[in-house]
């Protein structure tokens, strides 16, 4: 079958590769339909290994070359003995994230923070981005008729920024900041917006800015052209917002998170810093700001961000820039997407 494999940085092929024959007791077997090209998928590409494994993963023993690929939906093919609750033929959406069940995190329901977390398509031994995969029968979700396989692409992101979203307690009424309107940005926007939060988006990327206006979910502003934490507090009766989801990982826009909530608010770091930022934590003392951390999600949360998608109240559709074939994965997909010019801000790969 054919998949695309990560071998080294900048060494991703699309070749053949044997298919998965034994289907495990617990397993199903899957023919996947579309599947997202995430920022870590590019981390790796560009400067990896990093999170894909060099030696033997602790908990499955996966190692590169990988196949890549944690954000797909799929058809289930076949499945195994033991698997009573689904059928082939179903459509699914994976949840990609493995872990051990019995660790200190584990065992209190934080299975996102497992000691020895793998991840389908990073630390397995198959991916999406392939005509066929194995996984656990227990990491997938049936999608109803009401979603698209396209979306069901997106159930992974968009449980990454409605985590985001959540962290930050936001609620109806809430005046919202999101810095950086990448994918992840821009799935946090429709997600606030759909729990009745006022919204604004922070973006100086031009492509990504028109991206976030057609969302038409809030003002889209540029920070190069106004002091966007001044502008906000303006507008909020001279404190400020209610919280901010940091989306952009970079030291400026988490210094404008800080700087645009107001006193006793909350700042959600989703996006991922690849490098050390300074901030001033007396701010965080004197205006009584929670900053928190975000990994992952719930490994619970599927059904909910499926059902939001199928009541119309999530359209992370809206965030698709472009639709490519396996083959181009390469040069329509990660080259496009690292570029400096590059005009996409997020790419699905068909894997029929």
């Amino acid at each position: 079958m054919k998949a695309a494999v990560f071998h080294g940085a900048k060494d991703i092929r699309v070749e053949n590769v044997a298919d998965p024959t034994d289907v495990g007791e617990f397993d199903v077997l899957l023919k996947p339909y579309w599947c997202g090209v995430c920022g870590t998928d590019l981390h790796e590409y560009a400067m990896g290994p990093i999170v894909i494994p060099s030696s033997p993963h602790p908990l499955n023993g996966s190692t590169a070359p990988q196949i890549l690929g944690h954000e797909f939906s799929a058809e289930i093919v076949d499945i195994g003995r033991g698997v009573t609750h689904l059928s082939p033929g179903q459509r699914v959406s994976v949840m990609p994230l493995l872990f051990c069940g019995v660790c200190y995190y584990c065992r209190r329901g934080l299975n996102h923070l497992c000691q020895k977390m793998a991840c389908v398509g990073l630390s397995f031994a198959w991916g999406g981005i392939a005509e066929l995969a194995i996984v656990p029968a227990s990491h997938v979700s049936v999608l109803p008729d009401g979603v698209s396989d396209l979306q069901g692409a997106l159930v992974e992101p968009g449980a990454v920024a409605a985590y985001g979203v959540d962290t930050a307690q936001v609620r109806p009424g809430d005046s919202v900041l999101i810095t950086g309107a990448g994918p992840i940005g821009a799935l946090a926007s429709l997600y606030a917006a759909s729990l009745g939060a006022n919204v604004f988006i922070s973006e100086v990327n031009p492509v990504r800015a028109a991206l976030a206006r057609s969302l038409d979910v809030g003002e889209v502003l540029d920070p190069t052209q106004l002091d966007v934490a001044a502008y906000l507090k303006d507008r909020n009766e001279g404190v400020g917002v209610d919280a901010v989801i940091e989306c952009s990982g970079n030291e400026r826009a988490l210094n404008t998170a800080i700087a645009a909530v107001r006193s006793a608010g909350r700042v959600s770091q989703t996006g991922l810093h690849t490098r050390p930022a300074a901030i001033d934590p007396m701010v965080l003392s004197e205006h009584d700001i929670t900053l928190s951390g975000t990994w992952c999600y719930p490994v619970t949360d599927w059904p909910r961000i499926v059902d939001l998608i199928a009541r119309g109240r999530y359209p992370v559709e809206k965030v698709v820039s472009a639709q490519i074939a396996m083959e181009d994965v390469v040069d329509k997909g990660f080259e496009t997407l690292l570029s400096p010019s590059g005009d996409q801000v997020k790419v699905l790969v068909n894997a029929r």
